[in-house]
């Protein structure tokens, strides 16, 4: 699995015109799944996620976790993160998972999230034209990588 994490002041996503859910404080995440990804990865990277200590503390490190700010969370499946565009000019997308295998990777990993920030977190949705918009906060931004564990 490949992730994006930005810590956001605000993050949301619109499908056809409309608002389907939005976050305040917290971290907008860009999901990607690849057919090798495992309960192990979706274990690890939720745990990375929820721990990542890059909210401020009260002398402006970053010293805070997503758990420890009580921030929102905004999980958006994202296959073109893996891409890959070793020959050409135009993307080869063939590591990223199909539907058959990303959703119920993509549906554990909602459930995983959750299970750890022990609340709710809010989604996109999975194989829809997305119009994502955030005011990264920062900017703070960290790729991860589950099979580089970095």
């Amino acid at each position: 699995m490949k992730a994006v994490v930005q810590r956001v002041l605000e993050a949301s996503v619109t499908i056809n015109g409309t608002v389907f859910s939005s976050v305040s404080s917290g971290l907008l995440v860009l999901l990607g799944i690849e057919d090798a990804d495992t309960e192990a990865d979706i274990q690890w990277l939720s745990q990375k996620i929820t721990q990542l200590r890059i909210f401020d503390d009260e002398s402006g490190v970053m010293n805070l976790s997503l758990k420890d700010v009580a921030g929102e969370l905004l999980l958006v499946s994202q296959f073109t993160l893996h891409a890959s565009t070793k020959k050409g000019n135009r993307p080869s997308y063939i590591k990223a998972s199909k539907p058959e295998i990303a959703i119920p990777l993509y549906e554990k990993m909602i459930l995983q999230l959750q299970d750890d920030l022990d609340r709710e977190i809010k989604t996109g949705v999975f194989g829809a034209d997305m119009k994502v918009q955030l005011i990264n906060n920062g900017p703070v931004t960290i790729i991860i990588d589950t099979k580089n564990k970095e």
